[in-house]
């Protein structure tokens, strides 16, 4: 109990003050931690609602607030919107979309008009749904995959990955059952496995390597069509089929250029008591979630204090969450430039990691499954832009025992619509020129580097870009580090 309460003071205090050392031979403090020892989580003590919190005070609790529920907020409203829907279909299109309760597949890689979701990938056949588990334990199919790498990355309300269903974890074929942390049914005979979930919030994202073949797109749909979710009731033992490449299309509406807006600073406050009541705290966090109640009980009854809060999480919006679109607050340096992920998917008490990647590359996988590289600059420090070509150049390509690619992405994290409707470069592409040596350069930039170069050109727009590498299943030199990205150069 002393450790959780030190760590949500010094979370809220680090913001304006920092967390200041005090003299260990203090005899009052000695008996406080003494005392403190004895604190049971009921009896954590917490300004009242009938306390007159000072503005200040109110401002530092609702910027850790902020920062500490924006992933949550993220993925609380991102289900809403799929609330309304009656059938899978792909939203405007594009988006994979389906009922809660269900997932939708799609047949090939996700177009460049989509921007629900930053940092896709041109390398799988993506699946998208989300589930209230609690309500509707969800089934989710398995078939047999073959050779072909493919995982399933099962969230909870925390951006946390939950399970290990996938080629890395000799998965078996058949129906494993999704379930929600107070969810009291039986299972029923038939299911493979069950997989419960710390939150009753779930979401499921499956990934199935496609290479960038008519060949393999056609060996692939018989495959993802048996990709399929339902709820427990719908249950009969029974391989279910779907035919993704026929399911509807869904008009949304305009949701303009950069990611859709899933959190609003102005609404967050609003948002914040049902995040609290419906994810429980991690052990540690007891405190927290006092202190964020009691704000709200303050705010609640006070229209001073409840305007204040919600300036502040304006003001965050605009500078702290505006800033993690760049590299550098992501993750670690990882050599020449780039920084590699850091504690994707399992973030634990990294709330700054959650909240970058809650705003630039929402869904990662845990780093077992999938290391992520990437940088706004070249290795020299320079801002990738359009207006200059770079080579970009792999003396040892990642090492993998999944797949690996580059991609490029626009300012907002999304892919450059081009003439090539070429996005990405990587395994999937059979057609990549080694250079005389035996490494691999890659071209970037607005201009084609010439006929002789260009299976290895991924255009770029006018304005800055970013470089993102993926490492799916990395070997030892991925997971331990030893590996570093290509030099990234202009030319």
């Amino acid at each position: 109990m002393k450790k959780l309460l030190v760590l949500s003071t010094c979370f809220f205090l680090i913001i304006l003050t920092g967390c200041k050392k005090e003299s260990t031979t203090n005899p009052e403090k000695a008996t406080a931690e003494k005392l403190s020892d004895t604190l049971s989580t009921d009896s954590i003590k917490v300004p009242g609602s009938d306390v007159l919190l000072h503005p200040e005070y109110a401002r530092t609790i609702a910027r850790a607030a902020y920062i500490w529920g924006y992933p949550l907020a993220n993925v609380f409203n991102r289900r809403n919107a799929f609330r309304p829907l009656k059938e899978p279909g792909r939203l405007n299109g594009v988006l994979p979309g389906a009922p809660l309760g269900q997932i939708c597949m799609l047949s090939d890689y996700i177009a460049p008009q989509q921007n629900s979701v930053a940092c896709p990938n041109q390398d799988v056949a993506y699946g998208y749904g989300y589930f209230e588990l609690d309500k509707t334990p969800v089934v989710i199919q398995v078939p047999d995959f073959g050779d072909r790498f493919w995982v399933y990355a099962l969230y909870n309300a925390r951006t946390e990955q939950t399970g290990h269903v996938g080629k890395m974890y000799n998965t078996k074929p058949g129906f494993y059952l999704l379930h929600g942390p107070n969810w009291k049914g039986e299972v029923p005979s038939g299911i493979t496995g069950v997989i419960k979930f710390e939150t009753e919030l779930g979401n499921a994202i499956p990934r199935v390597f496609l290479d960038d073949t008519p060949q393999d797109r056609a060996a692939l749909q018989p495959v993802i069509n048996q990709i399929v979710a339902y709820p427990l009731s719908e249950f009969d033992g029974k391989m279910k089929t779907k035919e993704w490449s026929k399911v509807p299309n869904i008009p949304t509406g305009s949701t303009g250029g950069g990611e859709i807006k899933w959190v609003v600073p102005e609404k967050f406050f609003d948002l914040l008591p049902e995040i609290l009541e419906k994810v429980p705290p991690l052990k540690g966090e007891e405190a927290l979630y006092a202190q964020f109640k009691a704000l709200l009980a303050t705010a609640a009854k006070d229209p001073e204090i409840k305007k204040i809060i919600v300036q502040e999480a304006v003001t965050l919006d605009q500078t702290l969450i505006k800033d993690y679109l760049k590299w550098k607050y992501n993750g670690k340096p990882a050599g020449n430039g780039w920084n590699r992920s850091f504690h994707n998917a399992v973030w634990g008490f990294d709330y700054t990691n959650r909240t970058s990647s809650g705003r630039s590359n929402i869904f990662d996988n845990r780093p077992t499954e999938t290391q992520y590289f990437y940088t706004d600059n070249t290795t020299k420090g320079e801002k990738l832009n359009g207006n200059q070509n770079y080579k970009v150049t792999f003396k040892v390509l990642p090492p993998v025992k999944g797949f690996w690619s580059m991609t490029l992405y626009n300012a907002e994290h999304f892919f450059f619509p081009n003439d090539l409707k070429r996005y990405s470069l990587g395994t999937k592409n059979k057609g990549l020129k080694k250079d005389a040596d035996g490494s691999l350069t890659l071209y970037v930039g607005n201009k084609n580097p010439g006929a002789d170069k260009q299976s290895n050109w991924i255009p770029a727009p006018k304005g800055d870009f970013s470089l993102y590498i993926r490492a799916y299943w990395g070997e030892k030199a991925i997971i331990d580090e030893s590996w570093i990205p290509p030099v990234v150069e202009k030319y």
